[in-house]
Parts: C-alpha cells; structure tokens; sequence
C-alpha cells in the first residue's frame, strides 16, 4: 500500500468514471437518432436496446466482483478500458436495433467492471473515510454525465455535426485513464487485507440488512437513472433542449457529491437516504406539472434527491457491512443496474401508449417506497447502535 500512488489513482478512477457517465448522456442523446424521427425505432424498441447498458453493468459487477479478489484490481481495471474501447467503436458503427445492442452491451460491461474494480480500490485506498470518499469519486458520475451532455449539445444541437462525432469523444478520458493506470502499483482489496475467507464473504451478503439494502438499491437506481436515461423523451415536449436539463440535474449532483463529508457527519448514511428519497418524490411529482423554466425548478428538487443515492448505498454497505467486501459493492451496482433495465423498456411503452406524465407518476411510486424503507432503517440503526 506505501508503494501505490494514491493521487495518480484516485484521478485516474475519476477519469474511468467520466468515461462510464459520458455513455450515458451521449446515450440519451441517441435516443433521438435511433427513434421514430431518426433509425425509425420505437421508443419501446430503444429501451430494449438501452438494456444492455445496464444487465451488461450487471453481469460484469456480479461476475467481475468476485474475481477482483481473485485477479486484482489491476486486470479487472483493463477489462474495463477493453471492453470500453470495443463498444465505443461498435456505437459508431450502429445503425439498427441489433448492432447498437451489442455495441451497448459493451459499453455496460465495460462500465460495470469500472465499478467492480474501482468502488473496492476506493474502499481500501480511504479505509477510514469510505463513505465520503465514495461520494467524492462518484461526483464524476454526475461530472461526467454534464460533460458529455455539453458535447452533445454542442456537437449536435449548436455545430450539426454527425453523431458519430459525438460518440467518438469518449475516447479522450478512455485513454487518459489507460496511461495513468499504466504501470501503477495498486493495492489490494480491503476483504483481502482483512484476511476474511470466501465463506465469511458469502455468508455476509445473505445477512437480512445487506438483502433488504440491495431491495432499497434497485429502488434507488431506476428513481435516478431509469429517469435521466430517458431524459430527451420524458421532457421533449416540457422544454426545448432536454440534454440541458439533464447537464443542469447533475451539475447539482456533482457539487452536492462534494459536500458529502459535511452531510454524512450531520444526517449519517441513514439520514441521507431518507432525506433523498423525500426529496426525489417531490422532484418527480413536480416533473410532471412544470413547463419551461419551471421544469429546471422541478429538475432542481429531483436533483438535490438523487444526488446521494449511489455512492451512500455503497457506502452504508462498506461502512456497516465490511464483510461483504468487493462482492458486496458489485452485488448493490449490479442490482441498480439490473433493476434500471427492467423500467426502461416499462417507461418507452408507457410513453408510446400514453405519455411521459403517466411515465413519471407511475416512477414517483419507487421513492415514495423509500421513504417508508428508509424511515424503518433509521430505526433500526438506532435501536443498534444503543444497544
């Protein structure tokens, strides 16, 4: 651990995450090049081909946690940047339902390995200080996502210049992150340095606290992703540049990821998570009731409930349930992801039968399950912690 450049790996987590939140923003943005005005796709048609971006995620956590502690973190870090590079190149090439899938499978794989791989560096990098150094690599969730809204904006909305243009600056934090990755001595993962057993490990991720956090977890992800994936369609006819909206959600995020040090010492991770959820069915309700400049209003209050969603879920599980280890945090990413997969083929018919309102109600019931889910764990971890 005294060899490994902490500084140098953090940035260069950072940049891995860039590159991962990127897809998804210049993702959204393709949605209205493949859709009825553009391919010819049906909503619904591009939601089953978004899937992959997120049950590609999946499976790479689940499988790809595991064998972090098996391999290390350092090869699972350049399956990642290989899987990145290849669905990149497929992404440019796409031009029907089946070629953007495989592309977007992965891009998913690749961005799931990013997290398997680089949530557990973290965790072991800042044993002392997991949950606010989660939530400050996972500001570049939300920086990069601004990031890559803004060149798509500005690529296609303001130059008109060809999509693939688009697609392909996401090879600038792709290889910036190889090179600093390149050659490092990297440290292993904290289960590994513990010494816990495999047993121990698998045993911790069937306790009751860890299963209903993973139950809150795909809760939390599609309230947030399932919801600015679709962005360009859920507001299309709200406002005229959606992808702004999006940039405008998660600059929120990002500065709020920031600040997360201050708020976890406040609320703790029980606290933050509630507050999130109350905030996010606020943000959604008022979605579906604004127009115009009101809907960066409603944008705002969403944002300020999503902002802690991600890194405090992992972080609750790297603070209360260590045990678990990397298997643990790709367990809690892979079941966000997954569930994200399954909402957004839900929303694109939603919205091809009815309309984007009916599609965001129907979201707003997730974050108001939360906030029961979340009310009873704040009991719950104070009842524990007195006794």
């Amino acid at each position: 651990m005294e060899k490994a450049n902490k500084n140098r790996l953090f940035i260069a987590s950072c940049l891995a995450l860039i590159t991962t939140a990127m897809t998804f923003a210049i993702r959204a943005r393709l949605e209205t090049v493949f859709g009825p005005e553009g391919v010819g796709l049906t909503l619904e048609q591009i939601g089953y081909a978004f899937t992959p971006a997120f049950f590609g995620f999946t499976l790479a956590m689940i499988f790809g946690g595991p064998l972090v502690d098996l391999l290390g973190i350092k090869k699972i870090t350049w399956i990642a940047f290989i899987t990145h590079a290849i669905g990149i190149v497929w992404t440019i090439m796409a031009d029907s339902m089946t070629s953007l899938f495989l592309a977007t499978l992965f891009i998913g794989i690749g961005n799931g390995m990013v997290e398997a791989a680089l949530n557990p560096l973290i965790a072991s990098m800042y044993s002392d200080q997991k949950t606010k150094m989660l939530n400050r690599f996972h500001v570049w969730f939300p920086g990069g996502i601004v990031i890559g809204s803004l060149v798509g904006w500005f690529i296609m909305d303001i130059l008109g210049l060809d999509w693939q243009l688009m697609v392909a600056t996401l090879f600038i934090p792709l290889v910036i992150y190889g090179v600093l990755f390149f050659g490092q001595e990297i440290p292993v993962t904290e289960r590994v340095k513990l010494g816990i057993s495999n047993k121990q490990m698998i045993a911790s991720v069937t306790k009751p606290l860890f299963l209903f956090m993973v139950f809150c977890m795909l809760l939390t992800a599609a309230s947030e992703l399932g919801t600015t994936q679709r962005i360009e369609s859920l507001l299309k006819t709200s406002v005229s540049s959606p992808l702004l909206v999006l940039a405008f959600i998660n600059g929120i995020m990002a500065l709020g990821r920031l600040s997360a040090g201050k708020v976890v010492h406040k609320l703790k991770p029980a606290g933050m998570l509630l507050y999130s959820a109350i905030f996010t069915l606020i943000g959604l309700w008022l979605l579906t009731i604004t127009t115009g400049g009101m809907t960066f209003v409603a944008a705002a209050v969403f944002a300020v409930g999503v902002t802690f969603f991600w890194p405090t879920m992992l972080g609750f599980v790297a603070e209360y349930l260590p045990q678990t280890g990397a298997l643990g945090l790709s367990i809690m990413g892979g079941a966000g992801m997954f569930s994200v997969s399954l909402v957004l083929p839900i929303m694109g018919k939603l919205m091809d039968n009815a309309n984007a309102t009916e599609a965001l109600r129907t979201m707003s019931i997730l974050p108001a399950i939360l906030i029961v889910a979340f009310i009873g764990l704040n009991i719950y971890m104070k009842k524990t912690s007195k006794a």
